[in-house]
């Protein structure tokens, strides 16, 4: 996608991200949640409530647009609730989420820690959550997945404007956060993206 997308697009791109995740992640629901994601200190169980936790919560920004500080809603998952039901919560967050992008106008800016942002920007960080999680969660469960390019390559270009360039969207997005090495470049240590409006 070239140029500026617009709030409508930037929500649906939410919701498919999380339709992607739901969906690799569904086949390995069987499995034992209570192992480490891959390069996490948190279990496979835990990254899926972060996931929850962060991607209602950039809707709650959102909304609420606080200025300096984070909301006082936290969502979580049902601790006793299977997996297969606990991803139909990531589900319900990502269509919140993607509520709130099309609803805020193009004046709406709320707080971040890594930038104030206004839809688009948490549109992309909960675009990153689901699709970077996503991974660390099916590494660990042994799954063969790969975020789509078509959902990286924005995400990358909104948050991330010291990324390389390169043809491969998903490796670019992988190595802005620390999951990957790219040719020419070691695997970083430290990173954040840059929610601002840009």
């Amino acid at each position: 996608m070239n140029g500026p997308l617009t709030a409508t697009s930037w929500a649906a791109l939410v919701v498919e991200a999380a339709r992607e995740t739901t969906a690799i992640l569904d086949k390995g629901a069987g499995q034992d949640w209570t192992r480490n994601a891959a390069g996490l200190e948190w279990t496979c169980r835990t990254t899926l409530d972060h996931l929850a936790l962060g991607v209602v919560g950039y809707a709650g920004l959102l909304i609420a647009r606080p200025a300096d500080r984070y909301i006082t809603l936290f969502a979580s998952l049902d601790p006793q609730a299977p997996i297969g039901d606990c991803l139909e919560g990531i589900g319900i967050a990502a269509h919140i989420l993607a509520s709130a992008v099309r609803e805020a106008g193009d004046d709406v800016r709320a707080w971040h820690p890594w930038g104030h942002s206004d839809g688009p920007g948490f549109a992309a960080m909960g675009i990153v959550e689901l699709l970077v999680h996503g991974t660390d969660i099916s590494r660990a469960l042994g799954l063969d997945w790969r975020p789509p390019e078509h959902l990286c390559a924005p995400a990358v270009r909104r948050l991330f404007p010291e990324a390389p360039d390169g043809e491969d969207a998903t490796e670019i997005l992988l190595w802005c956060t620390g999951r990957a090495d790219l040719p020419g470049h070691g695997r970083r240590d430290h990173w954040q993206w840059d929610g601002t409006v840009r």
